[in-house]
């Protein structure tokens, strides 16, 4: 009897050793916390791409792209049919291109994050006719989507669920009247009314674009806010990202040659 109530520890002691056991897991998650904070930065951190800009598109254009004809002599407006040309590049050797930008939150303390995905596999044509752009349709390979962190890009194939629904499009569904015949050299911005489908969803959209004529060399550049719920995606989720924004900005750049 004696024996048995020696070996029980005081109640005190208990919880002493019951406070040290929650410290010690308290102290635990904390490093784990830490360390799933470093590992995202690792993995899916980083510095995103900037921004869609038509200046760093045409910038040296002259001298940068490859594989643009020359304007031919009196064909120095935009009027004409253009494609995508894949070998046209930008100043910095950025191709033509499609994707998304979105705004992660990250754990408390940690901050946030901008994920960037993009895919350089597009086509798409535009007709200008006088002053009015009377068609225009892209088309983007979303299974070669990549972003920023490559370690991201799964969720991404995921999230959009490539291997049913491969491709994006955009297809215009009124003529855009830019009042003035564009030239060589002169700028225009328009918004775009049309049709965008992504994961099988179709939704109308505006697209704010810009647009300019360089050395026979059509480059357009544009943007448009989505909201992901729309196009019935679910964006992707972590233990250390607390929330991806539900809505986010499609982007483009567009090199076209004349045919």
């Amino acid at each position: 009897m004696l024996g048995h109530m020696d070996s029980q520890e005081p109640p005190r002691a208990q919880r002493s050793r019951k406070r040290l056991t929650l410290t010690v897991v308290g102290v635990g998650l904390a490093v784990l916390v830490a360390l799933g904070a470093v590992g995202y930065f690792v993995w899916f951190g980083g510095s995103a791409p900037p921004e869609v800009s038509l200046s760093d598109a045409v910038a040296d254009t002259e001298s940068t792209t490859t594989g643009g004809a020359p304007t031919p002599a009196g064909s120095s407006t935009a009027e004409g049919t253009w494609t995508v040309d894949p070998s046209l590049t930008a100043a910095d050797g950025s191709p033509s291109f499609a994707g998304f930008r979105v705004e992660e939150e990250l754990g408390q303390g940690i901050g946030h994050a901008t994920a960037v995905g993009r895919t350089e596999d597009v086509t798409g044509t535009v007709v200008i006719s006088g002053s009015t752009v009377e068609s225009a349709e892209f088309t983007a390979d979303l299974t070669t989507i990549t972003s920023d962190r490559p370690r991201r890009d799964d969720k991404i194939q995921e999230a959009l669920e490539t291997g049913t629904h491969p491709e994006a499009e955009f297809v215009l569904t009124a003529p855009i009247e830019l009042g003035t015949v564009p030239t060589e050299g002169e700028s225009v911005s328009a918004e775009a009314k049309g049709e965008l489908t992504v994961h099988g969803v179709t939704r109308d959209v505006t697209v704010d674009i810009e647009a300019e004529l360089n050395d026979g060399v059509l480059a357009i550049v544009g943007t448009t806010d989505v909201v992901f719920a729309d196009y019935d995606v679910a964006v992707p989720s972590s233990m250390i990202v607390i929330s991806v924004e539900d809505h986010g900005v499609v982007e483009l750049q567009m090199f076209l040659a004349r045919q």
